[in-house]
């Protein structure tokens, strides 16, 4: 509950290798959108069903 009061983060690293800040509640395996301008974590991709 108290993960989206803050600005918390933790270190993640995507297929390319690179590692970002993504918040707490990303899991392995979640789509993300990451900026191309400074490859900041954007959003979560939720998929349609």
């Amino acid at each position: 509950k108290g993960d989206t009061a803050t600005n918390v983060t933790k270190p993640a690293t995507v297929e390319t290798g690179a590692e970002i800040k993504v918040p707490l509640f990303i899991n392995e395996g979640d789509v993300i959108t990451i900026s191309t301008e400074d490859g900041s974590y954007v959003s979560r991709v939720t998929e349609k069903k």
